[in-house]
């Protein structure tokens, strides 16, 4: 009897364990700045920043208090990124950004950004 309450535990864990992980995914779009994403382009932002270039903008925005996030155009989506150094390189490009999407903040713990190609 121990034994099948043993192992009814330690299925239950098992299942638990299984089903609570999240699965790492691959997500698209362009490394902007807070600021700007909500508006879904760099127009204000380059008269507000005196600048001209989407990198050169999101450099200036983020220092001036921003945030560096993901912006997927064609979903109108913005997402959060919890390495903000990560980000910071590829600022103002397409990227592919590798990690886990907490949809309750819609931040993506990062674990890998490289250049779309």
């Amino acid at each position: 009897m121990k034994k099948l309450g043993l192992m009814v535990v330690l299925l239950m864990i098992a299942t638990t364990v299984s089903f609570g992980k999240k699965a790492d995914k691959t997500y698209s779009g362009e490394i902007m700045d807070s600021q700007c994403a909500k508006m879904g382009n760099h127009d204000a932002g380059y008269k507000l920043t005196g600048t001209n270039t989407a990198k050169d903008c999101a450099m200036a925005c983020v220092k001036s208090g921003g945030k560096f996030v993901l912006y997927d155009a064609s979903k109108k989506a913005t997402y959060e990124l919890d390495d903000q150094d990560k980000a910071k390189d590829l600022a103002g490009q397409k990227v592919n950004v590798e990690g886990t999407l907490d949809s309750s903040t819609k931040t993506i713990h990062v674990d890998k950004i490289q250049a779309a190609p």
